[in-house]
């Protein structure tokens, strides 16, 4: 069962994991070098066992692919995934007036007061990026993230480099290329960025007509973000084979770091304890040849079946 890779990696951290403090100061359950393999001719590879939703996924990858690095795309598309980063940059400016949202991400759990105090600034906040052009402009970029250096990673002549558009082209011309690589980690862009790439790099791979993807990640919050990660990467490769004209293979998911929050322990344990269910089945509209044509409507999830959804804190 698909599932029962994911589920397997949350319990090995759970029985082998070191304890670490981390950025955030929350402090995680890790473990170093791990890897998942899904083949995608079983079903798509979302979770069952808590429900992730999956048009939040759509709309996220559709924004890397547009190379889009502001959040107001996000915004009009009632994603707020990414949120978290831009408001954070904008309470520490000296334009923010506001009450003190210092610590916001730990303290609205804690303090019911803070926590409605947040939550006003933080709509206040989202309605100011998709009322105003020069706020949006300002405080909605997250500098240059995933979409910016796979659509146009900047280079030392000032150019710019569209890699995955590149790649494929590549998938047409030369399949049997190894060099079928899409690379998110630029060490000069790293300090400006609001998050650093934590999946970092992706190659694809042809093989009797199948497609496959690895995806390596530098870091991955096995809880909140990988599912993610495992559904996103999966729909990419799916795209890209739709628009090369290859069927899909193997999503192979290579994790550095792999850690649960200290502060999400109780969470994976009840999604241990539930049953899976079957694996649903993806459909791209067959009309569709570009990835740029691509639009929410014209991808769907169909049988997903799954468990409620377990809540826990966004370390920021």
């Amino acid at each position: 069962m698909l599932e029962q890779t994911y589920l397997n990696l949350a319990q090995t951290i759970l029985d082998t994991g070191h304890f670490k403090g981390d950025r955030t100061g929350t402090g995680t359950y890790s473990i170093f070098g791990y890897q998942m393999r899904f083949d995608l001719s079983e079903g798509f590879p979302i979770l069952t066992t808590k429900k992730v939703p999956f048009g939040l996924i759509k709309s996220e990858l559709l924004w890397f692919l547009r190379g889009d690095t502001n959040i107001r795309f996000l915004l009009q598309h009632k994603n707020h995934i990414w949120d978290e980063w831009a408001f954070k940059k904008w309470v520490e400016s000296a334009e923010y007036t506001g009450p003190d949202m210092t610590d916001f991400g730990r303290r609205s759990l804690v303090d019911t007061e803070f926590a409605v105090a947040y939550q006003q600034q933080k709509q206040l906040f989202d309605q100011r990026i998709l009322a105003d052009d020069d706020f949006a402009a300002k405080y909605g970029d997250l500098g240059l993230v995933y979409g910016s250096q796979w659509r146009a990673w900047r280079t030392s002549t000032g150019e710019t480099i569209d890699q995955l558009g590149d790649v494929i082209k590549e998938i047409k011309r030369n399949p049997n290329s190894r060099r079928l690589i899409v690379s998110a980690w630029n060490p000069e862009d790293v300090p400006t960025m609001a998050l650093p790439p934590c999946h970092t790099m992706f190659q694809f791979y042809v093989n009797d007509g199948k497609l496959s993807l690895q995806l390596y990640q530098r870091s991955g919050d096995v809880f909140l973000g990988v599912p993610f990660n495992i559904a996103s990467y999966a729909l990419l490769l799916a795209m890209v084979a739709q628009v090369t004209g290859l069927q899909v293979g193997e999503f192979i998911h290579t994790l550095g770091d792999a850690h649960i929050y200290s502060n999400h322990l109780d969470q994976i344990h009840e999604q241990l304890s539930r049953t899976p269910h079957a694996a649903p089945k993806l459909w791209l509209n067959p009309e569709k040849h570009d990835l740029m044509d691509f639009e929410m409507q014209d991808i769907k999830l169909i049988g997903y079946t799954s468990e409620p959804a377990i809540k826990a804190p966004v370390a920021v």
